[in-house]
């Protein structure tokens, strides 16, 4: 049986500020949300225009990264004379939406992504990064197995919309003899302060096969993107504790077999994810003395060392029956000039690139 993980980085839309490389707008949106969600904006007026400041939504409700969607009542006043301001007293004031504005993904791409699934030939693949359920499932049937890549679809493919409204979810395919049975999402889990702990989520999945069961476990921590400040490390390091403390009732109770797979954007030896690596017995297979990692340390990027942000944990009884791992570079070209480890002669360009992520894969004798 062969597990592996790919950050996909969007099938069919992306939002356009992601392309655009525009942190600045990446976080003032994710800050703006934040505010808007709250019931009073008395305290906050002065906070949402700055960030509308940044977002470039002081003029109009849309430009070409954002959308503000005042449907029923108003949020923001732009009288003719006088600076812009909050005329909402709370969120029950209005019915509408801030929204990141969205383009297609390059179709070549789109392709070459769909061309590193079927290299994969997993039976387990974890995605990271589609934009919803209907899209992975498309992607599935009309992209994965069309003439054009030859792939196998898989026959079960279930993604939970998570905490990131920017359409970067976690999702689970898998082959016709691992039906998906109970599923769990913690969508719904605090950190002290009482806010939303996963930047998306951390869903369980408990798979049937042959040999006994199997739990599956999908994370994708808070991102660096925008900054590695103590706030994001602090994020990524309570997700990391949470995840432990799930993996470790799991195995409590029983459930030996069991692989936590995903994008943890942080290397193995950072802080945050020190309650994750170095607080359990779980194996990264990278770890394992069959794995191969093709000559690159690396997961994202260059593949350099200290890109490695991407993981497949295995616990112990797992970890004993792996019998190979590796990675799979082909869809990457993350820079002008060919990369030195081999690509699809198609993929000309780093626009064209599957993802700015490998994929790992690891075999297990189950």
């Amino acid at each position: 049986m062969r597990l592996a993980a790919f950050n996909v980085e969007n099938l069919f839309d992306r939002a356009r500020a992601f392309d655009d490389d525009n942190q600045a707008v990446l976080a003032a949106f994710g800050r703006a949300q934040a505010l808007l969600a709250q019931a009073d904006y008395s305290a906050s007026r002065q906070q949402i225009i700055d960030e509308f400041t940044i977002l470039g939504l002081l003029k109009a409700d849309e430009n070409r990264n954002v959308i503000l969607r005042q449907s029923r009542g108003s949020l923001l006043s732009r009288p003719q004379t006088g600076p812009p301001r909050i005329v909402a007293d709370g969120r029950a004031d209005w019915v509408g939406s801030l929204e990141l504005k969205r383009q297609p993904v390059n179709h070549a791409a789109m392709l070459h992504t769909a061309m590193v699934v079927r290299d994969l030939k997993a039976d387990i693949l974890g995605v990271v990064e589609a934009e919803d359920r209907p899209s992975l499932a498309a992607f599935n049937s009309e992209i994965l197995a069309s003439s054009a890549v030859g792939g196998q679809a898989f026959r079960h493919v279930m993604l939970i919309d998570g905490n990131d409204d920017r359409g970067i979810d976690v999702g689970l395919m898998t082959r016709k003899t691992l039906p998906i049975g109970t599923m769990r999402s913690r969508v719904d889990d605090r950190r002290a302060n009482g806010r939303v702990l996963f930047s998306r989520d951390c869903p369980e999945f408990h798979l049937e096969t042959a040999s006994g069961p199997l739990l599956i476990m999908l994370c994708h921590f808070k991102s660096k993107f925008g900054g590695n400040d103590a706030a994001s490390q602090a994020k990524r390091k309570d997700e990391a504790t949470r995840v432990a403390g799930i993996y470790k009732a799991h195995r409590t109770a029983g459930i030996d077999r069991i692989a936590i797979m995903g994008d943890f954007n942080d290397t193995p030896d950072s802080a945050p994810l020190a309650p994750l690596l170095a607080g359990t017995d779980l194996a990264d297979i990278f770890t394992l003395p069959v794995h191969n990692d093709g000559g690159f340390p690396g997961t994202h990027g260059n593949c350099r060392a200290g890109t490695k942000i991407d993981y497949i944990l295995l616990s112990p009884a797992l970890a004993a029956k792996a019998t190979a791992s590796g990675v799979i570079r082909s869809g990457m070209r993350p820079g002008k000039t060919k990369p030195p480890w081999p690509i699809y002669d198609t993929l000309e360009s780093t626009v064209q690139s599957a993802s700015d992520h490998a994929a790992i894969w690891v075999d297990l004798a189950i």
